[in-house]
């Protein structure tokens, strides 16, 4: 192998001498030569993100666009998962005292706005009788035409009576302020006694 390597280099050297000789009297081995400038130094340009953006600016905005399989299950669910679909609820009734629809289960909204009135009324006249002042001792409430029930002397220590200035409503018994822990008694009255 090395034989043939040498014969060819000494034929491209022949070669070179005789057709170069024709042009004049080149140098006797071809070089390489590089010229080597020195490139004027420019100051570094801070980067920014303003050479990049100019004018306006960059949002992060989707690559793709979403189906319309995706965008239904995001807006109604999987019924595997979550099931977001309107379902028909068959749980209503008709109130037997206003005749509104409402949930099984649940007040009466309609009915419910009147005792929200009347707790509001009695609230401001509770607070219009005694102030801001905390309240540590029973509020008795008591409506036109009613007197305070026949009950011995300790029974009205520590408690304020508040008096509308009305009469009581016909749903709202007496009962419904009475407190349902009281200590046992020997008496066979029933309670709640002087219902309206």
């Amino acid at each position: 192998m090395l034989p043939r390597f040498g014969y060819m280099l000494n034929v491209l050297k022949t070669i070179e001498r005789n057709v170069l000789h024709m042009f004049g009297h080149p140098p006797r081995e071809l070089a390489l030569v590089q010229i080597y400038e020195k490139q004027p130094t420019h100051p570094k340009k801070s980067f920014s993100i303003k050479d990049i953006v100019g004018d306006g600016f960059l949002l992060a905005v989707p690559k793709f666009r979403r189906t319309i399989e995706k965008r239904l299950k995001r807006k109604y669910g999987y019924p595997e998962y979550v099931w977001k679909m309107l379902v028909p609820k068959t749980n209503i009734k008709v109130c037997n005292e206003c005749g509104h629809h409402h949930e099984r289960g649940r007040l009466c909204e309609h009915c419910y706005k009147k005792v929200e009135i009347e707790t509001k009324e009695i609230q401001a006249k509770i607070q219009e009788k005694l102030g801001n002042s905390p309240i540590e001792k029973d509020v008795i409430v008591l409506y036109e035409g009613e007197n305070p029930p026949d009950t011995p002397k300790e029974f009205w220590n520590g408690k304020r009576i508040v008096e509308m200035k009305k009469e009581r409503p016909q749903w709202f018994s007496k009962n419904l302020l009475q407190k349902s822990t009281q200590q046992p008694s020997d008496s066979t009255d029933v309670k709640p006694t002087d219902l309206a």
